[in-house]
């Protein structure tokens, strides 16, 4: 068995919303196994976590708000001028949005299903020609969604939109497994549960002791477990595995999400 079997060493890819929170344990893991990585962000240079992952390996900055009409395309001809094909596709950029249900706004449900569902879909289709040129009958081009727990286990938290969004997505990758597999693109999920960041942050103050507890596991996403999963369905390891929806969550989605009491 070769060495390099998780090895990215002259592949290239793209994190959606890869200058913070998830998407740096994303884009941090795949420089450190040799990727070249471009990572997108509304936020200017400066207010990510850019220069950290420059430093890491060969890194590039694309600002742009992929819920905006000239977002995607943005993204498709910077690359297409930088990197001329494209290895992996990590669809990271989301968002969520908490409300009690009988306020919940009707403004959310169409601004986190865009960004959580649309446009990751969206990336896939206008990404396709480089995706394709880089794809291979035994070294296909790979796509990974970042979903989540509440996307297939019922969670307690008041995120209706963001729970259906998840679902949703869960949903694309499996169909776009099956549309591209013949042509060298496998396409899986990663299904975390809670992890700390700034969008999580003030709910995880407030209730992380008890997600703790309900834990199987007893603890929280950490930035290791993302890349482990990442590396896995990006490298050699997991050229084989498409339509997957692979959960990082301490074994929440056995049951024990649904059962978490918050106080």
């Amino acid at each position: 068995m070769s060495t390099d079997l998780f090895s990215l060493k002259g592949k290239q890819a793209l994190v959606t919303g890869g200058g913070r929170g998830v998407g740096v344990m994303c884009a941090a893991a795949l420089l450190d196994f040799g990727a070249e990585v471009a990572i997108t962000s509304r936020r200017a240079k400066e207010e990510t976590e850019f220069a950290a992952l420059a430093e890491r390996g060969p890194c590039h900055f694309i600002q742009t708000d992929l819920a905006a009409t000239h977002g995607v395309a943005e993204v498709y001809e910077a690359l297409r001028t930088r990197l001329g094909t494209l290895d992996i596709l990590v669809n990271n950029a989301g968002v969520t949005w908490g409300a009690p249900l009988e306020e919940y706004p009707a403004e959310a449900w169409e601004k986190v299903l865009k960004l959580d569902v649309a446009v990751p879909f969206r990336m896939v289709q206008t990404l396709l020609p480089l995706l394709e040129a880089a794809g291979k009958h035994r070294a296909p081009s790979r796509v990974v969604n970042i979903g989540s727990v509440d996307g297939h286990a019922v969670g307690v938290f008041d995120n209706f939109a963001y729970a259906a969004g998840k679902a949703g997505l869960h949903q694309v990758t499996k169909v776009l497994a099956q549309r591209l597999g013949s042509r060298h693109i496998t396409v899986n999920a990663i299904a975390p549960g809670p992890v700390m960041t700034k969008m999580t942050a003030a709910l995880l103050e407030e209730n992380g002791a008890a997600v703790v507890d309900a834990n199987p596991l007893g603890r929280l996403v950490e930035s290791s477990d993302i890349a482990g999963a990442l590396i896995y369905l990006t490298s050699a390891a997991g050229a084989y595995v498409t339509g997957a929806v692979l959960p990082v969550d301490g074994g929440f989605s056995l049951g024990s999400w649904s059962s978490l009491r918050l106080t």
